[in-house]
């Protein structure tokens, strides 16, 4: 007999390796060479969690001699098996809204959000007022980014610009579509510094979108120009004096 056709032929040699190892092997599956002298014999497995898997038994043997070895078990996945979905780094993983307090999340080294501060990003300088006293250091610098090691690139900035134009205080946002005014125009409105100035700024209204940041174009119902309703009461109609009713008795009552 060839040596493979022997191996093959190891059916219980294989079993009974699952069996001291504790398991439950079911119905014999399929025999298939993996060498000049080895063979993989696979068992229907029944294990909780593992859906379509299967045992796989090596068994492997020694030309010339009748000694069949156990090489290895392992439990493997079968067509269809049930699968563990495939694992996605934590940087692509984590959303909006994840942080806790004493959480930790470091900018990867090469995000292209951020480039060193001594990289000329194209962010625009101005000063906020003709007050702004260009000889004020302090201002300078806090405009310009120094004392920070990295600074927001342009590709960061579009990336920003386009996630707040599209989000819940862009211009296409329900509130924001039925509001009679833009945020541009509304005193409570305080816009960014930089190149953002132009289409992004605070609400300060604590009535309204309060401490978000909302695009030029968003706008709400509490815009510092409307104009609230004037009169007392309706003026179409008299008011309605009910004293003036005379009450009757209803001479159809109780009539069959």
């Amino acid at each position: 007999m060839l040596e493979n056709d022997r191996l093959s032929a190891a059916v219980d040699v294989a079993r009974d390796a699952l069996i001291a190892d504790g398991q439950r092997p079911g119905d014999h599956l399929a025999s298939t060479v993996e060498g000049d002298c080895a063979v993989a014999h696979y068992f229907a497995a029944d294990v909780p969690g593992y859906q379509g898997w299967q045992w796989c038994v090596v068994v492997a043997g020694v030309p010339g001699s009748d000694d069949v070895t156990v090489s290895e078990v392992a439990l493997l996945p079968s067509d269809g098996a049930l699968l563990a979905p495939s694992w996605i780094p934590w940087i692509e993983r984590i959303r909006s809204g994840d942080m806790s307090p004493g959480d930790l999340l470091a900018a990867p080294a090469d995000d292209p959000r951020l480039v060193p501060n001594q990289i000329d990003s194209g962010d625009e300088f101005r000063f906020e007022s003709e007050q702004t006293d260009p000889d004020d250091i302090a201002s300078v610098a806090g405009e310009l980014g120094l004392g920070r090691k990295r600074v927001l690139s342009a590709a960061g900035r579009a990336d920003t610009a386009q996630r707040w134009f599209d989000g819940g205080f862009g211009p296409h946002s329900e509130m924001a579509t039925s509001a009679r005014y833009h945020c541009a125009s509304c005193g409570f409105y305080a816009p960014l510094a930089g190149s953002l100035r132009a289409a992004f700024g605070a609400c300060t209204n604590e009535y309204a979108a309060d401490g978000h940041i909302v695009s030029a174009e968003y706008g709400c119902g509490a815009h510092s120009d409307v104009v609230g309703p004037s009169g007392e009461g309706s003026p179409a109609f008299d008011a309605y004096d009910d004293g003036v009713v005379e009450i009757v008795a209803d001479a159809t009552a109780g009539a069959s």
